[in-house]
């Protein structure tokens, strides 16, 4: 009687185990998917983020050229201004 007993609260025991899991593979499994979701959804804004910057920044290029140009011009100045300064310290 005592052997019966033991079967069954060791199958009991097993299947417990069996069902713990497959619940817990099930929650990870979810999480992982809400995680890839989480992560498209980023590099989908992202992307749409990258491209209105390119196509006002194309947009402001074209409207103002001279300024452009002038902007690109002091700041490539100023970039070998500091750069032969700190050349030059050495």
């Amino acid at each position: 009687m005592s052997q019966t007993v033991l079967d069954r609260t060791a199958e009991r025991i097993a299947e417990s185990a069996r069902q713990a899991s497959r619940t817990t593979s099930a929650v990870a499994d979810a999480i992982i998917e809400d995680g890839v979701r989480v992560v498209k959804r980023a590099a989908k804004q992202g992307g749409d983020a990258a491209e209105e910057f390119l196509n006002d920044t194309t947009q402001r290029i074209q409207r103002h050229p001279v300024l452009t140009v002038a902007a690109t011009f002091a700041v490539a100045f100023t970039a070998g201004a500091l750069i032969g300064w700190m050349i030059k310290r050495r």
